[in-house]
């Protein structure tokens, strides 16, 4: 028995991109990959270790997460420059999950979504995901941005209270409100600094990354001068210098039933962001992923990396767009990244402790900023109600109720709207004077021809699914004398679903018992075999199934003569 068939049906889900670069693989394409990981694990550092802080775990877990899944995300993924690790698209619902079932619950939902993933590049679904509602990308990632920015509102200004800052946007905002007099202005003046270095950095080098320099600065600012400011140091004491051993915690039935929704908003999130990051690598390298296999390595990536202590991970953008800027090539890059990321954590790790807690706060800030996608958003004003209300509905439930709901929410009113567009464009005509001829160049008569006397033509425009039911039943009701052949012309239509042959079925019936002979007209090869499947077309007779208006008319005048 061959291998082959299966080998092969392997490869085209899960064929990852490091395997093609190595074949061709050359000195000149290592060393733009070991420049350009290097300046991204930079890049990474402060970021990675803000993401896991505004998660709610330790500055460690971020860390932890950019090692191995920015490795096994670059070593097992669909695109050749995709730069994985935490991202902020992940901290509500990290945060969410950490307050209410813990780091265990966490890493037990984090490995759950890694294998919705898994299972999702397996089906091949890849493509699909591509094709979430713009709207609901917008709506939701502009909500997390705001929901990022405001639990960043206590280290930016410094509060000092030892209160603990509300889950709820509305409480946290009151709460703010009610403590900006305990401001601390070192704190605050420090987050401010790191913005605008962020912001006008680029003006002076682009290659090396502000929030670097922002880092930096702030850290010797605070440490040369002693300032009185909250760091890593005084909330999570030192910073461990390398890797966990492996460990499954333990979780209970229940726990991992009310895990599912989170672990499935964790999938669905690190879908849609990493083949959004590597669509728009292929536009700036004019490469191509493979979504299935990116869906497959993020998946490995999110089993494997809890495991030791990591929080979720996918490809994150604007580090793929530094890769891919400083001259990344291959997943060498990102695999170099890792590497630099863990040569850090072991070996300056500990001076992570001096880092001041607002210039995360100013780091996230200008993440939000970036994630906010205003344009856009201001933009989509511009569209149908039907957008606009998906929109406002996924933005408003993201920053005041819960991700998940927004993205069920937001999706169930996609589909709705998507339902009711789709119904009122079909349409079922009831023809009995002329109708349109398609092989125009047969007929003598132009653009149309003469409907026969006792012939009825039902022209069906659109998909027949549930949603036009009541429309063909309408359209039976408003037909005049009972014809001696009706033609249900189909050409137009591009599906017909369970409900529409259970429609169809009973109009054939109904048909019959008064004496009523039906012909098909222009049905597709796809809509014939749907009914054939159904039965439909042994029904009506395999001589009543034409393949166009013309044949069905001759075919009726030829049924009324015999």
């Amino acid at each position: 028995m061959s291998l082959k068939p299966w080998k092969d049906s392997v490869t085209q889900v899960f064929h990852p991109k490091l395997l093609t670069s190595i074949r061709t693989y050359t000195r000149d394409q290592f060393v733009a990959d070991l420049i350009a990981g290097i300046i991204v694990g930079v890049v990474a550092l402060p970021l990675a270790i803000a993401f896991g802080i505004a998660s709610g775990v330790a500055p460690e877990r971020g860390l932890i997460t950019a090692v191995i899944a920015g490795f096994l995300i670059s070593a097992l993924g669909g695109s050749k420059v995709q730069i994985g690790g935490p991202t902020g698209a992940f901290i509500v619902i990290v945060y969410g999950i950490v307050e209410q079932f813990g780091v265990d619950g966490l890493i037990v939902a984090t490995i759950m979504a890694g294998v919705i993933l898994v299972i999702m590049g397996v089906l091949q679904l890849g493509t699909l995901i591509r094709f979430m509602p713009y709207p609901i990308i917008v709506g939701f990632t502009s909500g997390i941005a705001i929901v990022i920015f405001s639990s960043q509102i206590k280290d930016l200004f410094g509060l000092q209270t030892s209160a603990a800052v509300p889950a709820d946007f509305l409480e946290k905002w009151n709460f703010y409100f009610l403590h900006f007099d305990v401001v601390n202005w070192h704190a605050l003046a420090l987050g401010i600094i790191t913005v605008l270095i962020i912001a006008f950095w680029p003006k002076v080098n682009k290659r090396i990354p502000g929030t670097l320099i922002a880092l930096l600065l702030t850290t010797l600012v605070t440490t040369f001068w002693d300032l009185p400011v909250e760091t890593i140091g005084s909330r999570f004491g030192a910073i461990s210098g390398g890797l966990k051993a492996p460990q499954i915690p333990a979780i209970s039935f229940d726990n991992f039933r009310h895990l599912l929704a989170p672990a499935f908003t964790i999938a669905i999130l690190g879908a849609i962001e990493s083949l959004l990051s590597a669509m728009v690598a292929d536009g700036a390298t004019g490469g191509r992923h493979r979504s299935n296999t990116e869906l497959i390595g993020q998946g490995i990536a999110n089993i494997i990396t809890p495991l030791f202590g990591g929080i979720p991970a996918t490809g994150a953008i604007a580090r793929t767009m530094t890769n891919i800027r400083n001259g990344g090539k291959t997943p060498v890059a990102g695999i170099i990244h890792a590497v630099v990321l863990l040569l850090i954590m072991l070996f300056f790790g500990r001076y992570a402790r001096l880092i001041p807690m607002s210039t995360l706060a100013g780091i996230l800030v200008v993440v939000a900023y970036n994630m906010s996608e205003w344009r856009s958003f201001k933009a989509l004003f511009n569209n149908s109600k039907s957008d606009v209300a998906v929109l406002l509905t996924t933005f408003f439930l993201t920053v005041l109720i819960d991700l998940t709901v927004a993205i069920q929410f937001g999706l169930l009113l996609a589909v709705l709207l998507f339902l009711k567009r789709v119904i009122e464009t079909t349409d079922v005509a009831v023809l009995n004077m002329e109708v349109e001829a398609e092989n125009k160049e047969l007929t003598d008569e132009g653009d149309s021809l003469q409907i026969p006397k006792g012939v009825e033509v039902f022209e069906v425009n659109g998909p027949f699914f549930f949603g036009i039911a009541n429309k063909f039943e309408a359209a039976e009701k408003l037909a005049g004398d009972k014809p001696k052949v009706r033609i249900i012309r189909l050409r137009r239509v591009p599906f017909i679903d369970s409900t529409g042959l259970s429609n169809l079925k009973s109009f054939i019936h109904r048909s019959a018992h008064n004496g009523i002979q039906i012909v098909f007209s222009g049905a597709g090869s796809k809509l014939v075999a749907s009914l054939r499947k159904a039965g439909i077309i042994d029904e009506v007779g395999e001589e009543n199934n034409c393949v166009d208006i013309q044949s069905a008319i001759e075919r009726a005048v030829h049924v009324m003569k015999q």
